[in-house]
């Protein structure tokens, strides 16, 4: 079974950047679309931006022009490049990826983001 494991989170000024990498323990099928996710506290998880394996990418309205999701198949593993971060982008983000057939989730551990000053 895949293991996804999510490192990069941090402490980040407003207008700062962090780069979240997830690394996949097995290879990432084309079954699957690769995404991050992300929950601040009180809230419900929520899409942040995700990636098929045709590298076709979604993003969230809120993230648009400020993040960008890439994938190295070769190395197994999703990157979110997130610039002009604001407070509103604090929470725990999450690496997950969806079956497409069978709609299922998988999940990494989480990797705490906080932009504050």
């Amino acid at each position: 079974q895949v293991q996804l494991v999510e490192s990069g989170g941090g402490l980040v000024q407003p207008g700062g950047s962090l780069r979240l990498t997830c690394a996949a323990s097995g290879r990432i099928s084309s079954i699957y679309v690769m995404g991050w996710y992300r929950q601040a506290p009180g809230k419900q998880r929520e899409l942040v931006a995700t990636i098929t394996s045709g590298g076709v990418t979604n993003y969230a309205d809120s993230v648009k022009g400020r993040f960008t999701i890439s994938r190295d198949t070769a190395k197994n593993t999703v990157y979110l490049q997130m610039n002009s971060l604001k407070p509103e982008d604090t929470a725990v983000y999450y690496c997950g990826r969806r079956h497409t057939i069978l709609l299922t989730m998988d999940w990494g551990q989480g990797t705490q983001v906080t932009v504050s000053s």
